[in-house]
């Protein structure tokens, strides 16, 4: 395991930097020292936030020093252990109201609508963390015909389910909000719930598969949905 760089982060958490490239075997990094800090944690530390290149360790200096959680996360660098990810299924409906960005992203990749959809479909994308809002997981790495950019103005108002694609990330509006991504799809599976525990049932380094669905597919999965009997799948 290769080593890190350390970025003042305050008072109260030091910042652990891998690299500075969106790259699966560096978030890798990331998440093998931040499991097993989960799994023991040091006395003091109070949060484990890993990222796309980093790892934020949040501390209590009345209990610990940031000399200390540094020496911790050194000595758990050589672990290679790190949890298998999981594969879930995202059953997506393109384009029209679902997808109102598709002919426009197709347009400037020079692509088809149907060939941006086989592109998106085609393959796992790694959850590398969540944020910017609860639950939204930021996946990649986009095929580089694909890579698009954001919308010059975000939206006030993203419907919770919306899939959407920035540079060479793809993700999922796991609520409604804000966001400036280019909306291609939307799925009806809920994936985040307070009543939940944890509200989100993917994590860091899990995989996320979109599976294409026609606008009556995703009503009926809608009404499922409203009902409480919807969850994400899990396949092997």
């Amino acid at each position: 395991m290769a080593g890190f760089r350390v970025v003042p982060a305050g008072d109260a958490a030091v910042l652990l930097e891998f690299g500075r490239e969106i790259d699966e075997e560096v978030n890798k990094e990331a998440q093998r020292l931040a499991q097993a800090l989960l799994m023991a944690p040091p006395e003091g530390v109070q949060g484990v936030v890993p990222a796309y290149t980093t790892l934020l360790i949040e501390y209590d200096p009345l209990i610990t020093s940031a000399d200390a959680v540094i020496d911790r996360a050194k000595s758990l660098t050589q672990l290679e252990a790190v949890r298998p990810g999981r594969r879930f299924l995202v059953p997506t409906c393109y384009g029209g109201a679902f997808g109102p960005d598709l002919e426009e992203v197709a347009e400037r990749l020079r692509l088809s609508p149907n060939a941006v959809v086989e592109r998106h479909t085609a393959q796992d994308f790694r959850i590398f963390c969540l944020g910017f809002s609860p639950g939204f997981p930021l996946c990649g790495v986009l095929p580089a015909d694909l890579e698009t950019p954001r919308r010059p103005t975000p939206r006030p108002k993203v419907p919770a389910g919306s899939v959407g694609l920035a540079g060479r990330q793809t993700g999922v509006y796991p609520a409604t909000s804000p966001g400036g991504w280019q909306l291609i799809g939307r799925t009806p599976v809920p994936l985040f719930d307070v009543r939940m525990d944890p509200p989100v049932v993917f994590h860091p380094g899990d995989s996320l598969r979109f599976v294409p669905i026609t606008e009556s597919e995703y009503r009926r999965l809608e009404s499922a949905a409203a009902s409480g009997g919807l969850e994400l799948e899990e396949v092997r």
